[in-house]
């Protein structure tokens, strides 16, 4: 069994986080380190901690984060000028929590993404 996260906290409401979204599969927060105007974290409800551990009955959430970010780009007036949609696996990814999650980066220009 995986271990429990900060999100899976957030996602019950047991710690405080702005969230800006919440359904049966996903939750949405603002990044509290933001890299950009706009940083939302986009997790599913259920704990699967690297891209590594996804199997087919994840699909659907997994779905959802796609269909919930292209939303909120909307929501958050970023979605005509561009964003950006990172999923970090694993310690050389540059993953900090082990609860998979999108970030969704917009409201400047974001240039290449730099390797090194």
């Amino acid at each position: 069994m995986a271990e429990e996260t900060i999100f899976s906290k957030i996602i019950r409401k047991e710690i405080d986080a702005d969230v800006v979204y919440q359904d049966d599969l996903v939750t949405a927060f603002r990044d509290i380190n933001p890299r950009a105007p706009v940083h939302l974290l986009i997790i599913p409800n259920v704990l699967i901690p690297t891209v590594n551990d996804v199997e087919a009955e994840h699909e659907l959430a997994l779905g959802r984060m796609i269909t919930v970010a292209k939303k909120l780009a909307k929501e958050e007036g970023v979605a005509e000028d561009g964003y950006r949609l990172i999923i970090n696996c694993n310690s050389h990814g540059g993953q900090e929590v082990y609860h998979i999650h999108l970030h969704l980066l917009g409201g400047k220009p974001l240039g290449p993404i730099h390797i090194g």
